[in-house]
């Protein structure tokens, strides 16, 4: 049962201190309250946040279909935007959008069919064309089979780059664990009198060269991501709680890592440990699958998961047929729009929004936005529930986001994806008006000059006073 994508916007209920997210099958929608308190800490961006307020539901419920209410007025709304996009911070290149997710009509708009960097915003596109694709319960599986020789047994890399390792500490969702997976060989070893193997390590589910064009390369020394195969251990962190250091190789490290926890499990490995190749059909020691799909966009798209966006780019060129390289990639993900009909103004060199190379117009984000809560797109929901609160959690939960006199009233009104690099700044989601009317944005600029952030606020808010 679908737990995280049977709402496109969770019921959020906050008590003093705590808040708490519930879902249904029905579209939640973002409501009028009294401003809340701001938040007292300021956790690292993607760290959720958890803020003292004292108002009551954030998050109620709305039909679609209706829209929830009549449209805002599109003068005072056309004027407001405006306003704001003129502000010195955004830069000189800007394209801006509002939609009425009802109708798909266009209720402000400009430059919407320009193409922008899009930064992090990118995560929307690729997580929408994975749960296209592939489904939103789909697992990714790790497993370990029967070498081609007797006493050998290999590694075999599933793209699932949360594996988490030995060291790894319980997270939401919870992840695939390479100590069950050293338990559950070690078991069918023993059962086949076995204690004592050659192990070698597959990682040809992915091709190519596992760094993207348009990255730069301080990004694998900064811990932005690593290195993209098909065999990760804890996305390639050498310690999980911090995003730096990155392993270099890391399926060898991950390898390594599940020799030691063999050894543990009374399996002794020989000393060296190399890549392989599992022979075709051979019989399965052991098996771990990951979190299902929904909740890993989820995760993806509120902590902004560069590792976990490459690897579901991956698997959605699998799906359809591409190799699972970044060429291969970028060309299913589009494909896949192309059938939902959602592919204008989108071009791609990778998943994560991490390259330069990419463009999006803000129109292809916002209709996006708009299709995850339709009911015709079950499968696109977890778009919606995945995207950061405004003030609350994930890359909008990190204390710097809608503490604006201009914005921090609608705290709690807005979910959106943002986007950050360089010069780029871009946000795209969703929130109600003032009479309930459900619309999705986009706001990008990519010639900021310095930060772009507390506009961009602005601009959400504005939306969701209209």
């Amino acid at each position: 049962m679908m737990l995280t994508t049977l709402a496109v916007l969770q019921a959020l209920t906050i008590v003093i201190g705590v808040y708490a997210m519930t879902t249904d099958f029905s579209l939640g929608a973002l409501t009028r309250q009294s401003p809340p308190t701001k938040p007292t800490a300021s956790p690292p961006e993607g760290s959720p946040s958890v803020p003292v307020v004292t108002s009551g539901p954030v998050l109620a419920q709305l039909s679609v279909k209706s829209g929830g209410g009549p449209l805002p007025t599109k003068g005072t709304l056309t004027r407001q935007l405006t306003s704001a996009l003129g502000d010195e911070a955004l830069g000189s290149h800007v394209g801006a959008v509002v939609i009425d997710a009802a109708t798909g009509e266009r209720i402000f708009a400009a430059n919407a069919d320009t193409p922008i960097v899009p930064a992090s915003t990118t995560k929307v596109v690729t997580c929408s064309a994975a749960l296209a694709s592939l489904g939103p319960d789909t697992r990714l599986s790790t497993r370990v089979v029967q070498g081609a020789k007797p006493g050998t047994a290999v590694l075999v890399g599933g793209g699932d780059p949360m594996l988490a390792g030995p060291s790894a500490k319980p997270t939401y969702p919870k992840q695939a664990s390479l100590a069950t997976l050293a338990a559950r060989t070690a078991a069918t070893l023993k059962s086949q009198n076995l204690r004592k193997i050659t192990l070698s390590y597959d990682t040809s589910l992915f091709v190519g060269s596992p760094i993207a064009p348009g990255w730069k390369p301080n990004y694998v020394p900064d811990g932005e991501v690593a290195p993209v195969y098909a065999l990760t251990m804890d996305e390639g962190r050498q310690n999980p709680r911090f995003h730096q250091p990155r392993v270099s190789n890391p399926p060898q490290y991950a390898a390594a890592a599940f020799a030691k926890l063999l050894a543990k499990q009374g399996i002794t490995v020989s000393r060296s440990v190399k890549p392989g190749k599992a022979p075709a059909g051979a019989p399965e020691l052991g098996r771990v699958d990951s979190a299902p799909l929904y909740s890993l966009v989820e995760h993806a798209l509120t902590r902004s998961d560069n590792d976990l966006a490459e690897a579901l780019a991956r698997h959605v060129a699998i799906k359809e047929g591409q190799e699972a390289s970044f060429e291969g990639g970028t060309k299913a993900v589009v494909a896949v729009l192309q059938r939902l009909g959602a592919a204008q103004g989108i071009s791609l060199s990778d998943g994560s929004g991490l390259s330069t190379r990419n463009r999006i117009s803000p129109g292809a984000l916002a209709k996006l936005i708009a299709m995850s809560g339709s009911p015709s797109q079950p499968n696109l929901h977890a778009i919606a529930s995945g995207m950061p609160i405004a003030g609350f959690s994930g890359t909008l939960g990190n204390g710097r986001r809608f503490t604006g006199s201009d914005s921090r009233g609608e705290v709690g009104l807005v979910r959106a994806k943002t986007g950050t690099l360089n010069n780029v700044n871009t946000l795209a989601g969703m929130a109600t008006t003032k009479d309930g009317r459900l619309v999705t944005f986009a706001f990008m600029a990519d010639r900021v000059p310095a930060t772009a952030e507390p506009v961009l606020d602005r601009l959400a808010a504005i939306v969701a006073r209209s």
